[in-house]
């Protein structure tokens, strides 16, 4: 078995009117690729409070976010999709900005692949134990 790597990952939880902001995959199927917070990679020399805000901007075409707090860390080994550990840094954001009900985005990655496409939408916070691998696993810190 390949070895097990650990990754440090940002993930956001962002609440509006106990609404958690979530998206798919628009070119992948429910059954592959679940609900998603937005989530993803610290760069190098990138504190994770900027990563927590990159990937949020990045994922949901949207700007106005600010950090209320970080919630915690929490591990997730992702295995077998990808032999690694995530060591997730989970912040809780606020959107000022005004959204629709649904959106489409898409996350360009500087040009290095095809961009992927999302579509962005709210679900009630107590509906959020459907996010897929682990990622609502500090949801009840919002509440503490």
């Amino acid at each position: 078995m390949p070895e097990k790597v650990t990754k440090d990952k940002v993930l956001v939880y962002v609440v509006r009117d106990d609404r958690l902001l979530v998206f798919r995959h628009t070119d992948y199927s429910y059954e592959e690729v679940g609900i998603q917070v937005p989530a993803g990679s610290i760069r190098p020399r990138e504190t994770p409070e900027a990563a927590a805000l990159r990937e949020a901007r990045e994922e949901t075409g949207l700007t106005d976010f600010k950090i209320i707090r970080k919630l915690g860390e929490a591990e997730y080994d992702i295995s077998p999709y990808r032999f690694e550990i995530q060591r997730r840094h989970v912040f809780h954001l606020e959107l000022t900005e005004p959204t629709p009900e649904r959106w489409t985005s898409q996350e360009d990655h500087d040009g290095e692949q095809e961009p992927t496409h999302f579509e962005c939408f709210w679900i009630p916070l107590e509906a959020a134990h459907i996010l897929q691998s682990g990622q609502g696993a500090l949801l009840g810190r919002l509440y503490d």
